[in-house]
């Protein structure tokens, strides 16, 4: 076994210790790479608070990897010792269904194993990236390309994809209006995606406080959603709406702001029911839909467009003992945008 130094909860409401994990020998086709950055997700929030779910302790979160190579197995034929690499939200799949085979490995009918939380085909409990290594097959590690710095680049293995694969998948393009909800680690990715890929781009939140951020990251417009007239002034205006946000909202109001065969995707993943009206989607064709993360494939996809366009995450780097404040700051949603460990410190 390979020994990692980790930062670790024993308990849902437990601050982070540090601790050794072990990481498995390097099978045939493994990477081992070692960690140089680690992105705070809220999902690793919501997830080492055994709010989605029962939780094996210690728990080790992260799965928005950057690293370098450091050893491979002797079938690696993707990538070699000091390459820049990536590790995002799964570490594995079946390989064999149909999504598999289409390059939508996390969609996989048998289930994909997560990078933390997950029980491995070898039997092991997943842990996270809040380490100093980690080993992963090659075909579940990406590429980073030259021009996106190390910590730049590790939130994109989650929040970048998360709003590259919908913005991708429901066709964002010059002429198409798309409006996000909610500016935080996610809002923030979704603008300037969309931006890039040509859409006319508005944002919604709460309130006005973060307007001149989301004008300068590639929105047209910016408005309140606490001010009722909002709803009346958008109202069939959108042919996407990416909502970002983890919170209880009326998503029938945001419904009727999409225009005829509009579609509203849910990235964001609440704890509690949003309950829709089916006269929200009937009289103008409308769609509400979820999106998970992408598959390697388009991860790649996402890495090589972000290098290509220039876009990378607006972060805070921080030493391995503020984790516990970055999370708190992360409830309060007091970041921009995105929290990144720098893991040397650890």
């Amino acid at each position: 076994m390979i020994t990692a130094n980790a930062k670790a909860v024993h308990g849902a409401d437990q601050p982070f210790t540090s601790t050794e994990i072990e990481r498995r020998d390097l099978k045939a086709q493994d990477v081992l790479i070692e960690i140089k950055y680690a992105g705070i997700c809220h999902s690793d929030i919501h997830s080492a608070r055994g709010e989605w779910g029962p939780v094996q302790y210690p728990f080790v979160p992260g799965h928005e990897i950057a690293g370098i190579v450091s050893q491979v197995g002797p079938e690696v034929t993707k990538y070699a010792v000091g390459d820049r690499v990536g590790v995002g939200c799964m570490v594995d799949s079946c390989g064999k269904c149909a999504h598999c085979h289409d390059g939508e490995e996390q969609y996989c009918e048998e289930g994909m194993t997560g990078t933390y939380g997950s029980v491995d085909r070898y039997g092991q409990y997943t842990q996270g990236g809040y380490a100093t290594h980690i080993v992963v097959t090659q075909d579940f590690v990406v590429r980073i390309p030259d021009a996106l710095e190390l910590d730049a680049a590790a939130p994109l293995l989650c929040a970048g994809i998360t709003t590259y694969s919908p913005l991708r998948h429901w066709g964002a393009a010059p002429g198409k209006k798309i409006a996000v909800v909610g500016l935080g680690g996610l809002g923030h990715m979704a603008v300037k995606l969309a931006h890039a890929m040509g859409a006319e781009v508005t944002v919604l939140s709460q309130s006005l406080k973060k307007k001149e951020d989301g004008l300068k990251l590639g929105a047209s417009h910016y408005y309140a959603t606490s001010d009722e007239e909002t709803f009346k002034t958008l109202a069939n205006s959108f042919d996407l709406i990416i909502n970002t946000v983890s919170a209880k909202i009326d998503i029938n109001a945001y419904l009727s702001l999409l225009a005829v065969d509009g579609t509203l995707v849910n990235v964001g993943a609440p704890s509690e029911p949003l309950p829709v009206q089916v006269f929200s989607l009937i009289p103008k064709r409308r769609s509400f839909a979820g999106s998970s993360i992408g598959g390697i494939r388009e991860t790649q996809e996402m890495l090589d467009f972000c290098a290509e366009h220039g876009i990378k995450p607006e972060i805070e780097v921080i030493s391995a003992d503020r984790i516990d404040e970055a999370w708190e700051r992360v409830m309060a949603s007091d970041v921009k945008y995105r929290f990144v460990i720098d893991i040397s410190t650890l």
